[in-house]
Order: C-alpha cells, then structure tokens, then sequence
C-alpha cells in the first residue's frame, strides 16, 4: 500500500492506495508533505489539484474504499449527487429504499474513506443547516462554497 501526502487549501490530504485504486483519502490538520508520488497514486493527486483549482468536478482515478455492503451501496448513492448541489440524510434515506434507515446512512455517509471524491459534504440537514462533518464543519461550508463558485476572485 502507497501513501502520499499532498497540500490542499483545507490541510494535508492522506491519500493510500495501490494498483486496485484508491482506498483512502483523509484530511489532516497538518502534516509533512510529500517529496514524490507513487505512480499508482498520480492520477489521484492530479485530480484533486484540478478539483482545488476549479478545473475539476468528477473522479476518475481507481477506487477500492473498504465498507460494508450498506456502507458502499450509501457511498455509491452520495457519488450521484451533482457537483454544485446537496440533498438530505431523509432524501438519501429515501433513494435507498428505507426512510427509516436515515440514522444507518448517517453513520455510513461519516464513515467515508475518499474525501471530496465520495462528496458526503454535500450532505446536509433536512432544514437546510450544516450537519456533522469528519472534516470540520468548517471544511464543509468551504467546499459548498467552492462548489458553488462563491470562493472565487472577480476581475475588477
């Protein structure tokens, strides 16, 4: 297993993986960054840059997470959610078959191993509020806002 970490406008970005795909991305508060990157980790690294700089708003690399089969049927429903908006854990709950399940789904949307590539952020409360994030929810707020185009510069 490869590990390599990178600088993100947010903190350190843990990123492990090998020739299965990526099997973790987590961000740190701070960490050494990495000198090189281990070619079975480039295109993960590369798109995480692209996405940083708004160039960037879907995955392609390789990913292999480790879950539950709940857990990865919940990542895989989080993976339809469209760059730039956010649903519910009740409408999540609901796409999954089980209104009653939102408290599962919760938990499996904070058990995510691929941040910002398995966009669990753009979960959010019900009532419109920012809910629990692993991150922070002070990340969360960052990437909607990024995602929404708020965070950048005018020309004038």
């Amino acid at each position: 297993m490869e590990t390599v970490f990178i600088n993100t406008p947010l903190g350190t970005a843990k990123i492990k993986g090998n020739e299965n795909g990526v099997s973790v991305i987590s961000i740190l508060q701070e960490g050494e960054i990495s000198k090189t990157i281990p070619l079975e980790l480039k295109d993960a690294v590369n798109q995480l840059q692209e996405y940083f700089e708004g160039r960037r708003q879907t995955f392609t690399f390789q990913t292999n997470p480790k879950g539950t089969d709940f857990q990865k049927r919940v990542w895989q429903e989080l993976l339809q959610i469209p760059y730039g908006k956010t649903t519910s854990y009740l409408e999540l709950s609901k796409k999954l078959g089980d209104v009653k399940a939102i408290r599962a789904v919760a938990s499996a949307n904070g058990k995510n191993p691929l941040w910002i590539v398995v966009p669990c952020h753009r979960v959010i409360g019900s009532d419109g509020s920012l809910t629990g994030y692993a991150g922070g929810l002070w990340r969360k707020q960052w990437l909607l806002e990024h995602e929404k185009g708020e965070k950048q510069q005018t020309l004038f």
